[in-house]
């Protein structure tokens, strides 16, 4: 689904974002863009941010990436 119209970015670009260390809106916002323009996307957004964190972290904050 999109997120950013102004920018055409989508929820899943935005978590792929996360997965990839980008671990708040402002770190999303440099890789993607996201909410840098209008920014009435910016609280879609960070709930994308945290559910994405939530989901791939252990608990203690710390990101679970796939061994080489």
């Amino acid at each position: 689904m999109y997120v950013c119209i102004c920018k055409g970015i989508t929820d899943s670009q935005i978590t792929d974002a996360v997965a990839g260390g980008a671990t708040n809106l402002r770190k999303v916002r440099k890789a993607l863009g996201v909410a840098s323009q209008c920014g009435k996307c910016s609280m879609l957004a960070q709930e994308i941010i945290d559910e994405t964190l939530q989901m791939h972290t252990g608990g203690n904050g710390d990101l679970f990436y796939a061994a080489a």
